[in-house]
């Protein structure tokens, strides 16, 4: 049965102040998120190269084709269309965890013709606007907490460095689904068994807010809030999700900022994420969504399988819990809730 694409966009809320501490490389200043292209013949085969710069060049490569697409790739151009066809960032090698590999991850996807690597059959265990995965299948050790995933970083350049993101599901590919539009502000969670994506339309202004990258050590819970479930995979329509950070306190709106690192764990947070409203849920199995994934060849252990909604991340320097039962997601079930602010699949488009 075809699957039937989103009718609004939504992602995950990025905030209007990428990093306060951000500087950029004086070898390549130009931040990551001001590098436009048109795809696919606008792109470059390597959008970060200069070996001048403090963390090198990227270590793979944005120019992606049938030439490359096999389980060894190092192409670092993902996608984030649909719950059928989308992509993670994670390791190119074996046993690895986020916190070491953050600015080496490359693209993992669940539909070939994008170049990548696939996302192994069985990965996957569920989809929302979040997912439950066994992360040792994509390089993963197990019991990796992970981190979050963003075109930003301490100097600007993005984890991974190079990483490019596509789509074609918002308002501008006007229904065309060979017509894909750079995605600017987006973040991905991945760690504990679990994974949230967003991605925020690039023709409107809402991603520094929605699509925000400062809330690195609250995990999916905040920055994705969702009703995931493992072992479903669902599509649904819904409503935008308040920015991160941002809630209501005797009856004025206030905005939280995450502590710094140096003070240790995040061990409270003064309000709990709201769940943005869903509905016209359709629901799918994997085996109708993923028809061509390749066996997976890691002999790590598979990922437990909780049946609580997805909450916490890690952030690549292991200050928060990555996946509790209310923020992070497996690919053991996936849900789409359309009409987020302009987050997809695994993710939810957010506009």
């Amino acid at each position: 049965m075809p699957v039937p694409r989103v009718a609004r966009s939504v992602l995950f809320i990025v905030a209007a102040s990428v990093a306060i501490l951000a500087q950029p490389d004086p070898a390549d200043p130009t931040p990551l998120v001001d590098k436009r292209y048109n795809y696919p013949d606008g792109i470059p085969y390597q959008v970060d190269y200069n070996t001048a710069a403090v963390r090198g060049p990227q270590v793979g490569y944005n120019i992606c084709n049938p030439t490359t697409e096999n389980q060894q790739s190092m192409c670092q151009t993902s996608f984030v269309n649909h719950i059928d066809d989308f992509c993670l960032w994670a390791p190119p090698k074996p046993n690895s965890t986020i916190g070491e590999t953050e600015a080496e991850e490359v693209a993992w996807c669940t539909k070939p013709g994008h170049g990548t690597r696939l996302i192994p059959d069985g990965a996957l265990h569920g989809v929302q606007i979040v997912g439950f995965i066994d992360q040792s299948k994509i390089n993963l050790t197990p019991d990796d907490y992970g981190g979050e995933l963003d075109p930003h970083g301490a100097d600007l350049r993005g984890n991974p460095l190079g990483a490019l993101m596509y789509s074609n599901a918002f308002p501008g590919s006007n229904g065309n689904n060979g017509f894909y539009q750079q995605v600017i502000d987006w973040t991905n969670f991945i760690g504990a068994n679990a994974f949230c994506i967003k991605v925020c339309d690039p023709a409107k202004n809402t991603g520094p807010a929605l699509c925000q990258n400062i809330y690195d050590r609250l995990g999916c819970a905040y920055n994705a809030p969702n009703n995931a479930r493992n072992g479903t995979f669902e599509v649904c329509d819904g409503d935008n999700m308040t920015p991160p950070g941002v809630y209501v306190s005797a009856g004025a709106t206030v905005t939280y900022f995450q502590p710094p690192e140096s003070l240790g764990p995040v061990t409270t947070v003064p309000y709990t994420p709201v769940v943005p409203s869903s509905s016209n849920c359709l629901t799918y199995t994997s085996a109708a969504l993923y028809t061509a994934l390749p066996k997976s060849t890691n002999s790590l252990a598979t990922a437990s399988r909780s049946s609580a909604p997805l909450t916490g991340a890690k952030s690549g320097t292991d200050s928060a819990p990555a996946a509790t039962a209310s923020s992070a997601a497996t690919v053991t079930g996936i849900s789409i809730t359309t009409g987020f602010l302009g987050v997809l699949f695994a993710m939810a488009f957010l506009s």
